[in-house]
């Protein structure tokens, strides 16, 4: 490929469904001229509550998909998929640039007074040695506290942003951490975002919510970079919704919108 149609060619982005949205605009704002392909996998979600050899199984053929129609970066924007497979993904494509997304225990941890960080994300994420490696690498720093979510990606998935089922699954997930001294809530799925009000709202007191999207939008912009492959157009860039489930595409703009 020349260096001209490798600039100008898409990024893709893939999650297990409507998650990676949150990445994707992270990323699009950050790059808001390039052109983007989106896969959400949404007739096989949610990845965390699969197992190891699914996800990679999944995720290698996302990364497929989107390969086949000429992307010049891939963005795992599913913290699942990142810690079961992109080790796999890099070394089955080395001559391209795969970003991952990971829970932002980093800034989490450094920027609290040393109190506790929780860190919410699905169980097969918290179980996986990289993320495991991760918190323990920062424990020095704060007390940080894995809080596996079973069922809450695939409740955001089906539609349930704000509703009462929502905040009654939260407040009983929040309930032994209410009286713990957590200064940062760390969203370690990029489902999590789209509830970000309800996670505030049912904590029951201030916190610092953040997660991961705008460090993995900057690293994407870096490698590109490092390449020489940003696009030199000066037009808005266009986003391009794919869904293992087609009903899904709809809702996947208006997420992207929201």
């Amino acid at each position: 490929m020349e260096q001209r149609e490798r600039q100008d060619a898409p990024i893709g982005v893939f999650d297990s469904g409507l998650g990676g949205i949150s990445v994707l605009r992270a990323c699009a704002d950050l790059l808001p001229q390039e052109d983007f392909l989106y896969f959400g996998d949404s007739a096989n979600a949610p990845y965390g509550e699969r197992s190891l050899e699914e996800v990679r199984a999944l995720s290698m053929a996302a990364a497929d998909r989107l390969l086949k129609q000429g992307v010049k970066a891939l963005v795992v924007a599913c913290n699942t998929a990142t810690s079961s497979a992109i080790v796999l993904l890099r070394q089955t494509h080395p001559e391209l640039p795969i970003i991952g997304i990971e829970p932002a225990v980093k800034p989490a941890a450094q920027g609290g007074s040393g109190s506790a960080v929780l860190v919410m994300a699905t169980p097969l994420t918290i179980r996986e040695d990289k993320y495991q490696k991760l918190a323990a690498s920062f424990c020095d720093l704060a007390d940080v506290i894995s809080l596996p979510c079973p069922g809450l990606a695939e409740r955001i998935e089906q539609g349930h942003f704000e509703d009462e089922t929502l905040d009654a699954y939260l407040q009983d997930l929040f309930r032994p951490y209410r009286d713990r001294d957590v200064e940062y809530i760390v969203l370690g799925c990029t489902h999590y975002p789209f509830i970000r009000r309800a996670i505030a709202k049912n904590f029951g007191r201030p916190v610092t919510i953040i997660d991961g999207s705008q460090g993995t939008a900057r690293q994407l912009r870096r490698q590109l970079q490092a390449r020489g492959w940003l696009t030199q157009r000066t037009r808005p860039g266009t986003v391009t919704f794919q869904n293992s489930d087609p009903e899904k595409i709809a809702l996947s703009k208006t997420l992207f919108l929201r």
